[in-house]
């Protein structure tokens, strides 16, 4: 299996039980191993060791030379890492031993090239690092394997702690520990605590004292309240009667008796759940907030393509700035990998065959043969279905000619292709499951573009002859309606006038030949529907359809039921931020494309979107935006969002641009901003008269030249904690009113932002957030599992909430 494989792999639902026993690593991969590391500039001699306690890969370095192992987003090793080997002009002798890296550290894509001396050195370093990185993202898919979370937490702090390495821990040492942890306990607490796990009496802790001692330290008085409710509801003990009225009643499980039955077996010792007990299940997979986390590929995939949301990219190629960023085919790898299904190329003509790159930027150039190689490898790595190639083509027609060589050549019968003559008239579009395993082509048809742009000028010209026909019976026109006439007959005339011919389209027959059922055209309004075909695709700046859907919402959602639309970020943002795309998906929109280079809040809720489904990059639209869904549109409800923070676990230190944590002696104080980003579908939220608690709120936004379009935004915040960045408890009912169409829940956002009061009253950027569609959230106490700003999930942070929605 290739590297990317594995890493899908690990971080798929199906993970089951992690094994403690792979944590182990080889002496020698912790004493270090000499390797060469290489980059365009040079090669250097070094030793590499692999912590596998702390979790990082060390070498020596005059930044960081740290990288650790969670942030590594995927391992390639040999032939999977040919590209580089290539691009650094290598010997091919050095495949067998060369180790790549890819990972993130303060938001920002990076890569580690490291040469092995001999091949049983890279066999080991290959093993062991893909099953450590195995287990880390394991751990990041969500909630569950509670063992393995506390060994690992057990064994990186141990590390840590033991600054001597005499493998036992005094009380300054201890106390050291707790300031890392954000811990808020006086030394009296630290030294009662201490006391107590030091069963010997010894003023040192070994490793099982020290277990005992993160037991005191970790304890949970918020669940040891929710247990004794379950109590005292029950009549003292919590047995199947309990946990069912508990589940039913609190958490709104909607499973069966017999399936609560098994839970509560797993989870409880002879009939009756202990505190314990209870904290395993609240912490388990099956208590997950995200009601589809885990689930497989589940969708009816068999509807045409126009129902279905696309995972999609903007700009695919670049990994940094639009005007002076970098050109790679790390972008279509990283994307394809997290399931996008539409990504996209702007080509251009060059002297080595069809080149892309940013038109009329410095963005660097990547050859178009490089990134087929590169789709053609990850396409089908995290989903089985379709993806789309979105290309802006400015090439000569000798070198759409060469595109078309390249593309037959790489995908052989995965790509979608049919003879332009004789092609049969496309009544309804294929379904996802019908181009299982396909690659589609999307560019523009400049033949058909200029029969679409025929009949608009004849309807023109007939309009035209209309009003003329009226002006001339009618001798009171108002002024007005005058002038209106008047620059149709001026438009009619010139038409009429110039009796030249139009260029013929410069475009090869053989590229036209792979637009089927993706066949790019210009929008020419959709008053007439009747012009546009199926496999009619236009592309529109957020500008232009946030103008369609205030002119119109209800025509562009029955345009978009059988044809399919794409959204694109306005070109001068050049730092490609992101619009916030459930503004176009709630006007049925698509293919909603994001720059997948900036991870701000339109990127983290793409991402939220499509976590769904199974990640198949696919999901079906809401049935109010389907064919047969105009009485649900019509349908517009209000209610109330309830939600108790109650506390959090283990909130991460900021870290600096190498990722090192901040420690100061400190410690946080942490509040909880909670966040519903709304579609513009109505035009007046719903604000209560008497809001009490004063929520914010924001209203949506037009993207200018620097700031993207927004949603309408309703958040409240927690008071702060002060100093306790471990275990803050808020114990704080928030109530965020809002209002849906059409039961379209799933395209709201939630989204809980973790912030640092900062000085002077500035909040910086959140510590850590979570974010997942409303109608995916499930109800009743939930541990969120906290991702950084990049969508990667800490390993032992959560916030524990109360959920509850209830209609207005």
């Amino acid at each position: 299996m290739s590297s990317a494989a594995t890493r899908i792999g690990a971080e798929s639902g199906g993970r089951g039980q992690l094994n403690i026993a792979d944590l182990s690593v080889p002496d020698l991969l912790q004493k270090g191993t000499p390797m060469t590391k290489i980059s365009e500039k040079k090669k250097k001699k070094l030793s590499v060791l692999l912590d596998a306690d702390q979790g990082q890969i060390v070498y020596e370095s005059s930044k960081s030379g740290i990288i650790p192992i969670e942030t590594i987003k995927e391992i390639r090793s040999g032939a999977d890492a040919r590209y580089y080997r290539v691009q650094f002009a290598m010997d091919e002798a050095c495949e067998d031993r060369w180790l790549t890296l890819i990972y993130i550290i303060d938001g920002k894509y990076k890569t580690l090239h490291l040469l092995a001396d001999t091949r049983d050195v890279f066999k080991l370093w290959d093993t062991t690092l893909r099953k450590l990185h195995s287990i880390r993202v394991g751990l990041m898919g969500g909630m569950g394997n509670t063992q393995m979370r506390d060994t690992v937490w057990e064994k990186q702090f141990w590390k840590g702690a033991d600054v001597t390495g005499d493998k036992a821990l005094d009380f300054e040492e201890i106390r050291s520990m707790c300031v890392r942890l954000n811990v808020n306990a006086s030394v009296q607490e630290l030294q009662t605590w201490f006391k107590l796990a030091d069963t010997k009496a010894s003023g040192r802790l070994d490793y099982e004292s020290f277990q005992r001692f993160t037991k005191l330290l970790k304890r949970r008085p918020d669940i040891d309240i929710v247990y004794e409710r379950m109590k005292a509801a029950s009549g003292d003990k919590v047995d199947f009667a309990a946990f069912e009225k508990f589940m039913k009643e609190w958490q709104k499980s909607r499973l069966s008796s017999e399936d609560l039955q098994k839970i509560f077996r797993d989870f409880s010792t002879d009939g009756i759940m202990s505190e314990d007990d209870l904290k395993n299940l609240l912490f388990s997979e099956h208590n997950s907030p995200f009601s589809e986390r885990g689930f497989p590929i589940h969708q009816d995939m068999t509807q045409p393509l126009s129902e279905y949301y696309m995972s999609s990219s903007h700009n695919t190629y670049l990994v940094g700035h639009q005007l002076v960023g970098v050109s790679t085919i790390e972008g279509y790898i990283r994307a394809l990998l997290h399931g996008c299904r539409t990504v996209e190329l702007d080509i251009y003509d060059d002297d080595d065959g069809p080149t892309v790159y940013h038109g009329k930027t410095l963005t660097s150039k990547v050859p178009v043969k490089d990134i087929c190689e590169a789709i053609n490898k990850y396409a089908f790595m995290s989903s089985p279905y379709p993806v789309v190639i979105s290309a802006e083509v400015h090439c000569s027609v000798a070198q759409q000619d060469m595109i078309v060589e390249i593309m037959n050549k790489t995908f052989g019968d995965k790509l979608i292709k049919a003879p332009v003559e004789g092609r049969p008239k496309v009544t309804v579009l294929p379904s996802p499951e019908d181009l299982k395993g396909k690659i589609l082509l999307k560019a523009k048809n400049l033949y058909i573009a200029a029969q679409l742009e025929a009949i608009q000028a004849q309807r023109s010209v007939d309009e035209a002859k209309a009003l003329t026909s009226s002006s001339t019976s009618s001798s009171d026109s108002e002024p007005g309606m005058r002038g209106e006439i008047n620059q149709l007959k001026t438009k009619w005339r010139k038409m009429r006038g110039k009796g030249e011919k139009k260029p013929k389209p410069k475009m090869s027959m053989h590229l036209a030949s792979l637009l089927v059922y993706t066949v790019g055209v210009r929008c020419h309004g959709i008053d007439h529907m009747e012009d546009y075909s199926p496999e009619h695709i236009f592309s529109l700046s957020e500008n232009k359809a946030k103008r369609l859907m205030d002119a119109d919402m209800a025509r562009l959602v029955k345009y978009t039921q059988n044809h399919v639309v794409r959204i694109y970020p306005k070109g001068t943002r050049v730092d490609s931020t992101n619009y916030e795309p459930h503004l176009y998906w709630a006007a049925g929109a698509q293919v909603v494309a994001i720059n997948w280079q900036t991870f701000d809040l339109g990127y983290i809720i793409n991402q939220a979107m499509f976590l769904r489904n199974g990640g198949a990059g696919f999901v079906l639209k809401p049935p109010a935006l389907r064919p047969g869904g105009e009485e649900l549109l019509g349908k517009r409800t209000k209610h109330y969002f309830d939600i108790t923070v109650i506390s959090a676990q283990q909130l991460p230190r900021p870290r600096d641009e190498n990722g090192h944590e901040i420690i100061e002696s400190s410690a946080a104080d942490p509040f909880v901003e909670v966040s519903l980003h709304i579609p513009d579908w109505s035009h007046a939220p719903f604000l209560p008269a008497k809001d009490e608690a004063q929520t914010a709120y924001s209203p949506s936004t037009e993207a200018t030249k620097t700031d993207p379009a927004s949603a309408r935004t309703v958040s409240l915040r927690t008071k702060v904690i002060k100093n306790n960045g471990f275990n803050p408890m808020w114990q704080e009912e928030l109530c965020l009113p809002f209002d849906c169409v059409g039961d379209m829940k799933e395209l709201i956002f939630v989204e809980f932002a973790v912030r640092q009061k900062g000085k002077d009253d500035e909040d910086d950027k959140p510590l850590a957030m979570y974010c997942v569609p409303l109608g995916c959230l499930e109800q009743g106490f939930r541990h969120l599992p906290l991702h950084d700003e990049q969508m990667s999930q800490y390993l032992f942070s959560t916030l524990f909430v109360q959920i509850g929605i209830r209609d207005a």
